[in-house]
């Protein structure tokens, strides 16, 4: 098993917390995580029908089959199950009673806040980090864009292709139907295809329903789905101490890239070779690094962009405290003096001390 970089932050919060929560996209690892951390305690998955059944209609006798530390999978399944813990652990007082796992951070994080304030600490596990993946050995960009980082195409030695079409599809099939009325199915998934042709783009809502003939309020909820299901990722800009000049729509990005290149068509890997969104690919790699890290440290996200309507602009804004430092993505073999142009404007006007550049020829 490739071990995960959040596995002491996990050890760490069973020891402060009478719950853990565990929340990520689908197949990102979150049950052979915890159940690898943790092989002692009870575990039970709600996505088993005959659990679920007997969790909703007996929440309290469910409950009394696991008087010990218990791992529940799937806790979206059956959110009403938390304000029965949360009764159980106010009586016990003890920590390391329950590990919650989830797939969908909007369908039940709500009533985790309510049910669970302060009982419980809450961990985001997304597909392999390139660290935890590769560490140290030479990976071809192209196959690290074309493969991308979810942990079965690795662990079963798949090819991408094979695993995100049936990815894309559970998805779609399961997940859309069950959080919001899409009638047109075929409809929704050309809505991820055009999500993928504006990797690293600020999210225009009438371009979307204009290419699609739905309404602004309709892509607004598809793009919550999207993000609730930890498929779409939206990257804040960053407008402090500047004018009102400042762009403050959102950038679009997926929570992983090998995605990303599969609704693109992208077939193998010399497919990128000269594929035009080769660059933004990079760059949404890049930004799901910094995020992966962030979250395997226990930290909010810090990251934003910046863009002003003079067309200064700078890829990525990594805020450490009072000290922001500028960072431009690129994918060229040759650096040129058009690529220092935003970081300089940012930390001229930011009064930020560094900057970095990052390309990856």
């Amino acid at each position: 098993m490739i071990r995960r970089e959040i596995e002491p932050l996990l050890r760490e919060m069973m020891n402060v917390f009478p719950v853990v929560t565990v929340t990520g996209p689908r197949q990102s690892g979150k049950t052979t995580l915890v159940r690898y951390v943790f092989p002692e305690m009870d575990y039970v998955s709600l996505e088993e029908l005959d659990k679920r059944n007997y969790a909703q209609s007996d929440p309290r006798g469910f409950l009394s089959e696991y008087p010990g530390s218990v791992i529940i999978d799937e806790i979206q399944k059956v959110p009403d199950l938390l304000s029965y813990i949360q009764t159980i652990v106010d009586n016990e007082k003890r920590n390391g009673r329950y590990i919650l796992t989830g797939s969908n951070q909007f369908e039940y994080m709500n009533s985790i806040s309510q049910s669970l304030a302060g009982r419980t600490g809450i961990l985001k596990l997304l597909p392999f980090s390139y660290n935890e993946l590769y560490g140290n050995k030479q990976v071809s960009q192209n196959d690290l864009l074309y493969a991308g980082f979810y942990p079965r195409i690795f662990d079963q030695k798949m090819r991408p292709e094979l695993f995100y079409g049936s990815y894309l599809e559970t998805y779609i099939e399961r997940d859309v139907k069950n959080v919001t009325k899409v009638h047109d199915l075929l409809q929704f998934h050309r809505f991820m295809q055009l999500c993928a042709g504006r990797i690293g783009q600020i999210v225009n809502y009438q371009s979307f329903s204009n290419e699609l003939g739905v309404d602004a309020k309709t892509i607004k909820n598809w793009l919550s789905v999207a993000m609730a299901g930890y498929i779409i990722y939206l990257l804040p800009p960053y407008f402090r101490n500047f004018n009102k000049r400042i762009i403050k729509s959102p950038k679009l990005y997926f929570f992983d890239v090998g995605l990303v290149a599969h609704l693109l068509g992208i077939r193998d890997e010399d497919h990128l070779n000269n594929h035009p969104l080769r660059g933004q690919l990079f760059e949404n790699f890049v930004v799901m690094e910094f995020l992966k890290s962030n979250y395997n440290a226990g930290k909010r996200s810090n990251l934003y962009f910046f863009r002003d309507n003079s067309g200064n602009e700078v890829d990525l804004i990594y805020e450490m405290g009072d000290e922001t430092v500028p960072i431009e993505i690129k994918s060229a073999q040759t650096v040129n003096n058009s690529f220092f142009k935003g970081l300089d404007f940012f930390r001229k006007t930011a009064g930020s001390r560094n900057c970095v550049l990052m390309n990856s020829a």
